[in-house]
């Protein structure tokens, strides 16, 4: 037996009804679509989303995900500390000598050393930032973040890749 020998078993298979021929045949004139309308006309893409703005052209382009929860911090190292040459340093401290804006939110970083003790108000530290600065002396407090206990509220828009 050979491949071109092969068949399927009679009377198993049968022809596709050709609808749409004239009316000699079954299906003709309007071809099982019944009268006029969308349906009726032309085959429409899968995607048509009836005039609506398609899914495709909504979404963005760019790649990647924005985090609308994200919580971004202005990085302070202890160099720019030592070089204050303050005992006290807090939130307004950071402000007044350019390290940071009025309402940001501020995280001391480990780079440097520090010779004497410093009592340091910021609203994140870093491991070894704050092992530096209880090991020369001084104090690490918490400030409460703006937004309460929680995550903070979204940022963008409704057209924000989220």
């Amino acid at each position: 037996m050979k491949l071109h020998d092969l068949s399927p078993a009679p009377g198993s298979t049968k022809a596709k009804r050709r609808v749409g021929r004239g009316i000699a045949g079954k299906g003709g004139k309007t071809a099982g679509r019944g009268t006029k309308g969308q349906k009726a006309r032309r085959q429409i893409p899968h995607q048509f989303e009836g005039g609506q703005l398609p899914l495709l052209m909504r979404v963005p382009k760019l790649r990647g995900f924005n985090n609308p929860f994200r919580v971004e911090y202005t990085p302070v190292n202890l160099d720019a500390l030592a070089e204050l040459g303050l005992a006290e340093v807090t939130l307004d401290t950071f402000v007044e000598h350019g390290l940071a804006k009025k309402k940001d939110l501020i995280k001391v970083l480990g780079r440097g050393e520090l010779s004497k003790a410093i009592n340091v108000t910021a609203h994140g530290f870093s491991q070894s930032a704050e092992a530096a600065i209880v090991a020369a002396g001084g104090t690490v407090t918490k400030a409460p973040m703006p937004f309460g206990g929680g995550r903070p509220a979204a940022q963008g828009n409704a057209h924000a890749n989220r």
